[in-house]
C-alpha cells in the first residue's frame, strides 16, 4: 500500500435514422458512483516517483482540465502541445481538488492536498481513468481503427452493422461519438484519456457489448489510449497527413505502428496488404495477423464486377453483393469492415446482407443531383492521397459516361504547408478545371494558402486553374460552369458544418450551399 503521509520514493456519418441527439457535450458527462475511490486504489497500475500527502484520501472524480474541477477531484497536471496543465495545479487546488497527479513537485504544497509524482502523466492519465470508470474497455469488445484515410468510414460503418445485427453498439469517431443511439458530439478524432473512459463506462451502462473507435496518430502518439483493453485493430493505409505535428513521414508511420504494437495477443490485428506500410504495421504485435486485399493473395478479398454513381457489385470471398458505396477505396474500407465482422464472429451472408443496406458516411462521395443533369459530389478529402482516390472513384464512373470533371478545394490554414502544392498536383491530374479556394483558413492569409497550393503547378498545369477565395462563389462558379454529365467534385470539408477564419468557427456547410445554388 502507498504511504498515508510524506514525501516517499518510489520507482515507476451516415447513421442509421431515428437517432437522438443528447445535449451534453461528453466534457459534461459524470460518472455515476454509488461510492467514491481512494486515491491509493486509482493507483494500482501507476509507478509513482514520490507521493507527498495521504495516498487514501477519497476521489469523487478526475479531469485534466482544471476549469472542470469540483470538490474531491484528482487533478492531472498534462503537459499539452500548446498548454502546460502544471501552471493550473495553484486553480484547481482552489476549485476542491483533494489530489493531483504531476511531474514535477511545486515549490509551495497545500498540506490538504496530495501530490503524486510520476514520470509522465500522459502515460498515467488513462491508466487512472481507467481504473476509476471500472475498466470499461474490458467490459465490451472494442476495436480500433486507424490510417491515413478510411478511419470515419470503416469505424461507423461497423457500428451502423452492428445495431443493424441488433446489438448494442458504441462509436467514437471525427463526426461524433454514439452511445447507442444516443449522440454525443465530437471536439476531437479520439477524446482525452479521461473523457474517452467516461465515454466507454456510458458506453457499458447503456448495454453496449461493442465499441469501435478512431484511433489517430495524435491520440497514440500523446497516449490517449493508454491502459484500454482492445479486441482488435484495424490498417486501413498511410500516406502524408499531420506533418506539422510529427515533423517527418517516419514518425508519422511509427505513432501509428505503436497502436498496433499494443495490441494484447488474444486480439486480432487486420490489416491492408495493398498498402506498402501494411505489413510493417503488425510486424511487433502480439495480435492475430489477418489482411486484407483487392490486388494481391490475402486472407480477405475482393474485387469490383461493375461500378455505377448509385453504387457497385462487388464479389467478396466469391460471393456477390450490391453496395451503395463507390471507388476502390471504399472497396477496401468494405473488406476492412467484412474481415473485421467475421473475426468478431459474425457469418458471412449476414455481414454481406447487412453490408447491402449500408450508405456513405456523411461529407464521403455524396452526390447531390442539379435539375441541369450535372452532379456534385462532397467529400473530406484533404490529403493528396484521398483527393486522388476520389477522383479516381469519380473517373472509374465518368469513363464510361463521358462528362468533365471540375474540381474545387484548398487546404487548411496551420497545418502541414507540405502537402499543399501536391494536393495542387493532384486535382490538375484527374481534372479538366480546378478552382483553389479557402478551406478553413484559421488565422493564415487565405490567399497564401493558395500561393502555396499552386507553387507545385508549371504553366501548363496553371492554365486548367481559377483561384477564387470565398468558398460559396467557388462553388457557385463551378456550377456555372458545369454541364449534362459533369461532375463537381466539392473537396476538403466533407461533414463539417462551419469554416474557421481568423479564429472563429462560422457555419458553412457544403451540402447547404450546394442545394441552395442548385435550388433544390
Amino acid at each position: 500500500m502507498f504511504p498515508q503521509t510524506g514525501l516517499t520514493d518510489c520507482k515507476e456519418h451516415g447513421m442509421i435514422p431515428g437517432q437522438d441527439k443528447e445535449e451534453d457535450t461528453v466534457q459534461n458527462i459524470k460518472k455515476e458512483q454509488n461510492e467514491d475511490m481512494k486515491l491509493s486504489e486509482l493507483l494500482r497500475n501507476v509507478k509513482p516517483i514520490a507521493i507527498h500527502g495521504n495516498a487514501d484520501v477519497e476521489i469523487k472524480g478526475v479531469n485534466i482540465d482544471s476549469r472542470r474541477i469540483e470538490d474531491g477531484h484528482l487533478f492531472v497536471a498534462m503537459r499539452g502541445t500548446q498548454v502546460d496543465g502544471h501552471r493550473f495545479i495553484g486553480k484547481a487546488v482552489a476549485q476542491g481538488a483533494v489530489a493531483v497527479l504531476l511531474e514535477d513537485m511545486p515549490a509551495v504544497m497545500d498540506e490538504k492536498v496530495t501530490y503524486v509524482q510520476v514520470a509522465s502523466t500522459e502515460e498515467d492519465a488513462g491508466k487512472v481513468a481507467t481504473v476509476f470508470y471500472g475498466n470499461p474497455s474490458r467490459r465490451l469488445k472494442l476495436v480500433g481503427v486507424t490510417g491515413t484515410n478510411g478511419k470515419t468510414t470503416v469505424a461507423t460503418l461497423l457500428y451502423n452493422m452492428f445495431r443493424k445485427f441488433g446489438y448494442k453498439t458504441g462509436l467514437l469517431s471525427t463526426v461524433c461519438n454514439y452511445i447507442d443511439d444516443k449522440e454525443v458530439p465530437a471536439d476531437h478524432t479520439t477524446p482525452d484519456p479521461i473523457e474517452l473512459n467516461c465515454l466507454l463506462s456510458r458506453m457499458v451502462d447503456a448495454g453496449c457489448e461493442y465499441a469501435f473507435m478512431e484511433c489517430s496518430s495524435h491520440a497514440i502518439h500523446q497516449r490517449r489510449i493508454s491502459g484500454l483493453e482492445f479486441a482488435g485493430g484495424i490498417f486501413t493505409n498511410l500516406t502524408r497527413d499531420h506533418l506539422d505535428y510529427h515533423k517527418t513521414f517516419e514518425n508519422y508511420r511509427n505513432a501509428k505502428k505503436m497502436f498496433f504494437d499494443g495490441l494484447p495477443k488474444n486480439a486480432f490485428a487486420l490489416t491492408n496488404a495493398d498498402d506498402k506500410n501494411g505489413l510493417f504495421m503488425v510486424q511487433n504485435t502480439k495480435a492475430a495477423v489477418k489482411t486484407y486485399s483487392i490486388k494481391r493473395m490475402a486472407d480477405f478479398r475482393a474485387k469490383i464486377l461493375e461500378c455505377h454513381f448509385e453504387g457497385m457489385y462487388l464479389e467478396i470471398e466469391g460471393k456477390e453483393v450490391g453496395v451503395q458505396f463507390i471507388g476502390k477505396f471504399n472497396v477496401s474500407n468494405l473488406l476492412a469492415v467484412y474481415g473485421a465482422a467475421i473475426l468478431l464472429g459474425r457469418q458471412p451472408e449476414e455481414i454481406l446482407v447487412a453490408m447491402s443496406t449500408l450508405k456513405s458516411v456523411n461529407g464521403r462521395l455524396e452526390p447531390i443531383q442539379s435539375p441541369e443533369g450535372f452532379t456534385a459530389v462532397v467529400d473530406y478529402a484533404h490529403t493528396p492521397d484521398a483527393l486522388a482516390n476520389v477522383l479516381a472513384a469519380i473517373h472509374d464512373v465518368l469513363d464510361t459516361k463521358g462528362g468533365h470533371v471540375i474540381t474545387v478545394c484548398g487546404a487548411g490554414g496551420h497545418r502541414d504547408k507540405g502537402k499543399r502544392p501536391l494536393m495542387a498536383q493532384e486535382a490538375v491530374k484527374q481534372s479538366d478545371t480546378v478552382i483553389l479556394t479557402s478551406d478553413n483558413p484559421r488565422d493564415e492569409d487565405p490567399q497564401a494558402i493558395i500561393d502555396d497550393m499552386l507553387s507545385g503547378l508549371d504553366a501548363a498545369q496553371r492554365k486548367k486553374v481559377l483561384t477564387i477565395v470565398d468558398r460559396k462563389e467557388a462553388i457557385r462558379t463551378a456550377a456555372m460552369m458545369a454541364k449534362k454529365g459533369d461532375v463537381i467534385l466539392v473537396a476538403g470539408k466533407g461533414h463539417e458544418n462551419y469554416q474557421e477564419i481568423n479564429g472563429v468557427k462560422h457555419h458553412f456547410d457544403d451540402h447547404e450551399v450546394i442545394r441552395e445554388i442548385f435550388g433544390i
